[in-house]
């Protein structure tokens, strides 16, 4: 083979490799930048995070339907204590979930989250959530999980969500194999036996 055969050879091995390294890398990152895509979007339902409720509420109300489910495979029973909520729209408010292991052992759960119409997910924000940490109940044990929320009054402005009534928070809990802690109940809940 020729000097330039090679280097032409060598040359197409780089990029080919240099390509399935950078595919490697985008399987590594997709998961963390999907999660940060649904966040700034409210893609999927995807509910946003805030530090606390505007200032300024509207007199217009909606209602906030809750569900709530558990995965098969985790021995809890867990639902919402109020079926639904009409509030103003931007004013902070608060739902209650309550949690119960039923099982003979220690139990880690970690709760999934959307709202529907997904369209209303950008604007539904959660101040305080047990869904932002895993949460670990012992035997027994039975946990008040509370959701401070607000809907944000940009909701009137879309003229794809502005005309939306009402709005469903669903949670879905399923197990965690390895923890990341180990506490014996959600920050800031109520805790009974």
């Amino acid at each position: 083979m020729s000097a330039p055969n090679n280097a032409k050879n060598l040359r197409v091995a780089g990029m080919a490799l240099g390509v399935s390294l950078s595919m490697l890398g985008l399987a590594y990152a997709s998961v963390p930048l999907y999660k940060l895509f649904c966040q700034v979007t409210g893609f999927g339902g995807t509910t946003q995070r805030a530090d606390a409720a505007p200032a300024q509420t509207s007199e217009q109300k909606i209602t906030v339907r809750f569900d709530a489910n558990t995965a098969a495979s985790l021995g809890w029973k867990f639902h919402a204590e109020q079926q639904a909520m009409t509030v103003h729209i931007g004013e902070q408010n608060m739902a209650h979930y309550r949690a119960v292991n039923i099982s003979d052992r220690a139990l880690t759960g970690s709760a999934v989250f959307n709202v529907t119409p997904v369209s209303a997910g950008i604007y539904f924000n959660k101040i305080q959530c047990f869904c932002f940490t895993e949460q670990t109940l012992q035997p027994g044990e039975s946990v008040d999980m509370p959701v401070v929320y607000f809907v944000d009054p940009d909701i009137l402005n879309d003229p794809d969500t502005a005309s939306i009534k009402e709005i469903t928070l669903s949670y879905t809990f399923y197990p965690v194999d390895k923890p990341k802690t180990v506490s014996a109940a959600p920050a800031a809940a109520g805790v009974t036996n």
